[in-house]
């Protein structure tokens, strides 16, 4: 036992930590379907299940992602995404008027990162408000006296709308039928024109006022709409009462256009005395400061004095109407306040100005990408309106692709200097935008008018190098043959570069431990093999490597590069000669064996077959798939082989052939010597039995022996040791003695033959011939099983490409046209040479006894594993 030799290999754990980047949206600018929902504004007459957005992302490593959408706690739910296609719908109805904006978080995720952004969706309006009376309906009283023309109430109506939705018009029902009109802009109801009131015809009056805008948009189409309420008027009797002003309280403007002379405000008084009344007087008590005049007759105030000249904005007159008796004396008299408001007139809308004057276009050229925050100092505009107050006050704002510039101020009184300011770079990209066009646009915000006007400004962008190449995809996968000669195409990689000129032009080169045998051409990006190279994807069949694309500022982007090498069939089975001469034991079959080189199936497939058999060729059958030749299984014993020869002898000849399923097919055949004997019961107990049944599995008998003998040497090990630390423990001193022993004869295991007789010298065999025979025939096969992994330690200042996938797509289609890899079909024979050796009745038993030990050894050691 001592050539007995444990053999340790190291077992070694490689890890290999894959980077884990962030998915993340696509910026494709503003207003894009097919980014993170940013700056988008949605009508809020969009029908519920609209389809309005689809986010749109990805991950670095290529893993599939997913989308979400959620709501801040509290909020309404307007929406909801398909997590594969990112489809967003619309599952809420929207109203701007309650809500004009919504918050919003978008996600995207890889299974493993996920990010966050929180994004306004802004909520457009439509005209999908009415008008609301705000003092209606009402009822009033006026007295019968009230003179026509005069003002007995003011409708006010609001509509919610913004813009012409939100600007009401007032209008009466049945205008023809009724004693009153209306203003239509101010709601300012008087008695028509000529028309009087007559207690004794009616006592009360229905007055239907209605409400409407100035249209707007809804649901693609143009939309108007309206609101009516009634004013009840109970016409008042007038008795003998002093006189009294008909359509208090009064007011009055005086406009920048007036001039002297202008009818400002008449004033109208009534006799109490309906039965018989006495002529007014009107006059003056106070505050008309000389530079208004009123008709004592008729209560007309006129203008004496130009506006520019009137040193106070408002005048409160007071305004006597005194009742006239026949004899021409003044009687009774009332007294009542008029309002004078001296206002500008809005007959100025807001102009652009530039350096020669008005202007109305402004243009600028600029490189893409400034600076955020930066004044577009190349554009000199001025803002003006030359009304005074409320008239001159107006918004500015900045119409156009998305929000990439800011216009400062945003409300301006009469006259301000306009700077425009950088509110995005990355958007203003040459790339995307050769020049930019904007709508610069002033609006009053407090006059009915809405006075405006715009401007345009064109800005003209510049490129420079702000893009590096990108790959057409991040990986590549080719496939070649093995035996193509070098300079052979494999794969072309294409990288663009949106930048214009000398930036735009790629250049591609290649690196890496894989790339040895490859070369490419800088300005095609056409990646061939060097002319020495030889594959062959027996020694190696996959090669990565990487390939760079480079503008002309050294600006790059990397893709990696994944060769497979394809196998052809090139090599034809070979058999081991080990199995060429054999022993079969009926019962039990025998197995030959062939290998194929070729690297992959089904080129290196064996199918065998038995071409030949002599003397008889109906006695063996054979395992296409695994090699075992055995017996056909009508055969049960020797006597039946013996009957169907005719002869004694029985070693056999057998021509096998060996095919692998490759195109086109190999093919090697071999003569297999195969002696057949009956198995034989051994005796010796138990021992004998087992070795006997483990006669064909030598690795079963070793490995009893060996935990045999580790078991002993364990034993004495635990003796020695707890004899000593006794003998330690107790201080004795053993005496000294040596012990001769005569060593004994180890007897030789033998097995007798059931052929010949027990005392017989020569039917004894040892079985340690067959054991060393078994020893030397073990090998200890290490398989490399990671053969093509290539680990780089190399640090890396860029992402990791993503791996190719673990199966390559299937090579192209055949092209005719195109070379074709053939390689001949080739055949061969092997025939062991004849050992000239003359084999008696001995010998062959004695081989029987061996090659049925040696196979139920092997049975066993298989039936272990």
């Amino acid at each position: 036992m001592k050539n007995v030799k444990i053999l340790h290999l190291p077992l070694v754990f490689v890890f290999v930590q894959a980077s884990d980047f962030a998915p993340y949206f696509y910026d494709n600018g503003p207003y894009s379907q097919n980014g993170n929902l940013a700056l988008f504004s949605l009508s809020e007459d969009t029908a519920v299940g609209t389809q309005i957005y689809s986010l749109n992302g990805t991950d670095p490593e290529g893993q599939e992602v997913r989308y979400g959408l959620s709501f801040d706690p509290g909020s309404r739910e307007y929406f909801r995404v398909d997590p594969i296609s990112g489809n967003i719908t619309l599952v809420e109805k929207l109203d701007r008027e309650k809500q004009d904006s919504i918050d919003i978080l978008v996600s995207i995720t890889d299974g493993q990162s996920k990010v966050v952004e929180r994004v306004t969706i802004f909520v457009m309006d439509a005209n999908d408000e009415k008008p609301e009376f705000q003092n209606m309906p009402a009822i009033i009283d006026v007295l019968e006296t009230t003179m026509s023309g005069s003002s007995i109430y003011k409708a006010n109506a609001v509509d919610k709308d913004t813009g012409s939705g939100g600007s009401v018009t007032y209008y009466l029902q049945n205008p023809q039928s009724t004693l009153f009109a209306i203003d239509r802009h101010s709601g300012v109801l008087r008695i028509k024109s000529g028309e009087m009131l007559d207690y004794e015809k009616t006592k009360t009056l229905f007055i239907t006022v209605i409400a409407k805008d100035g249209g707007g948009n809804f649901n693609g189409k143009e939309q108007f709409m309206s609101s009516s309420a009634t004013l009840t008027i109970n016409v008042i009797d007038a008795q003998d009462t002093p006189p009294s002003f008909i359509g208090t309280p009064y007011f009055a403007y005086v406009y920048e256009v007036s001039v002297p002379g202008s009818e400002i405000f008449t004033v109208v008084a009534k006799d109490g005395d309906v039965g018989n009344p006495n002529p007014i007087h009107y006059s003056f008590d106070d505050g008309d400061d000389g530079v208004f005049h009123i008709n004592k007759t008729s209560g007309c105030i006129t203008l004496l004095s130009q506006p520019m000249y009137l040193k106070r904005e408002i005048f409160n007159i007071k305004v006597r109407a005194s009742e006239v008796s026949p004899e021409g004396r003044l009687m009774d008299y009332g007294v009542t306040t008029v309002v004078i408001r001296v206002v500008d007139l809005n007959n100025n809308p807001p102009t652009f100005y530039g350096e020669n004057g008005p202007q109305n276009m402004f243009e600028l050229t600029m490189y893409e990408h400034p600076p955020e925050g930066e004044i577009l100092r190349g554009l000199k505009i001025t803002v003006n309106d030359s009304d005074q107050g409320a008239n001159a006050k107006f918004n500015l704002r900045l119409i156009g692709p998305g929000r990439m510039l800011r216009v400062v101020p945003q409300t301006v009184l009469n006259e301000a200097q306009v700077t425009i300011l950088v509110e995005d770079s990355a958007a203003m990209d040459y790339e995307k935008h050769n020049f930019l066009t904007y709508k610069l646009l002033a609006v009053e915000i407090d006059t009915p008018e809405r006075f405006s006007s715009t401007a345009d400004i064109v800005i003209h962008l510049l490129d420079t190098n702000d893009n590096a190449p990108r790959f057409s995809s991040d990986y590549y996968i080719a496939r070649i043959p093995e035996n193509s000669p070098g300079g052979s195409n494999v794969v072309s990689v294409t990288a663009t570069d949106p930048d214009s000129g000398p930036w735009g032009e790629v250049k591609y080169s290649i690196y890496g431990s894989g790339a040895d045998l490859f070369l490419i051409q800088s300005a095609s990006g056409i990646i061939y093999t060097q002319p020495w190279a030889s594959l062959d994807a027996e020694v190696r069949s996959k090669y990565n490597f990487y390939v760079k694309a480079e503008d002309a500022e050294g600006k790059y982007s990397l893709a990696e590069v994944f060769v497979t090498v394809l196998d052809l069939n090139d090599h034809p089975p070979a058999f081991n000669d080990n199995f060429l001469e054999t022993t079969m034991v009926i019962g039990a079959p025998v197995k030959i064996e062939a290998v194929d080189d070729d690297a992959e199936i089904p080129n290196n497939v064996i199918e065998y077959a038995i071409m030949k058999a002599e003397p008889d060729n109906n006695i063996f059958d054979i395992n296409a798939d695994t090699g075992e030749i055995m017996l056909k299984s009508y055969i049960k014993s020797m006597a039946i082989i013996q009957n169907i020869t005719k002869q004694r002898d029985c070693t056999w000849s057998l021509v096998v052939q060996a095919r692998d399923r490759g195109q086109p097919s190999f093919s090697t055949t071999a003569v297999v010597k195969i002696d057949i004997t009956e198995a034989t019961q051994l005796s010796g107990g138990p021992l004998g039995s087992f070795l006997m049944q483990s006669r064909n599995k030598p690795l079963h008998i070793l490995g009893m022996l060996a935990g045999f003998i580790s078991l002993m040497v364990i034993v004495t090990v635990i003796i020695s040791t707890a004899t000593f630390m006794r003998n330690k423990k107790s201080n004795r001193i053993l005496p000294n003695r040596r012990v001769r022993r005569r060593p004994r004869k180890q007897q030789a295991w033998v097995f007798k033959n059931p052929f010949k007789k027990p005392e017989t010298p020569g039917e004894k065999f040892k079985i340690e011939e067959v054991r060393e025979e078994e020893e030397r025939e073990i090998e200890v096969i290490v398989e490399n099983v990671n053969y093509n992994n290539n680990v780089s330690n190399v640090v890396r200042q860029w992402p990791l490409p993503p791996s190719a996938p673990s199966l390559p797509p299937p090579p192209p289609a055949y092209i005719p046209g195109e070379r074709q890899w053939a390689v001949p079909t080739v055949s061969a024979t092997l025939a062991p040479r004849p050992k000239k050796k003359v084999i008696t009745r001995q010998d062959t038993v004695n081989k029987a006894l061996v090659s049925e030990l040696k196979m139920r050894l092997e049975q066993k050691s298989l039936m272990k594993h």
